[in-house]
């Protein structure tokens, strides 16, 4: 294990993105290739859950397109990902908000956190 943790911390380049977590609103920019040409492509909603640590790190956004919810999962060292904004600041209290899911309307609204810009 320590070997594989000497190697990624070595070898794979670390982008600097800000800090976030469950509940929080983001948008996410990543490249998309269509043949020769390459374009940069948005995709905004509510972390559901962080997974993994290191280079290995995953974390999972929905957002609702219309009435279909769309979830995405992005490695945090995906060579594609250009950056990464934080909207707003949810105050949750779970890392992990499988149920927000199942809530529609009103109910699927999160509470902003109060928060100090660093």
């Amino acid at each position: 294990m320590d070997l594989l943790k000497y190697v990624q911390e070595k070898y794979i380049a670390k982008k600097e993105f800000p800090e976030f977590k469950a509940g929080d609103t983001i948008t996410v920019y990543y490249e998309i290739k269509e043949g020769q040409k390459t374009r940069t492509q948005f995709f905004k909603g509510t972390v559901i859950q962080l997974r993994g640590t290191g280079s290995t790190k995953t974390f999972t956004i929905r957002k609702m397109s219309g009435d279909v919810g769309v979830e995405r999962v992005f490695p945090i060292n995906m060579p594609a990902l250009q950056k990464i904004e934080v909207d707003r600041r949810g105050r949750v209290r779970r890392s992990r908000i499988y149920y927000f899911r199942d809530l529609k309307g009103k109910k699927a609204r999160i509470k902003d956190a109060a928060y100090k810009k660093k």
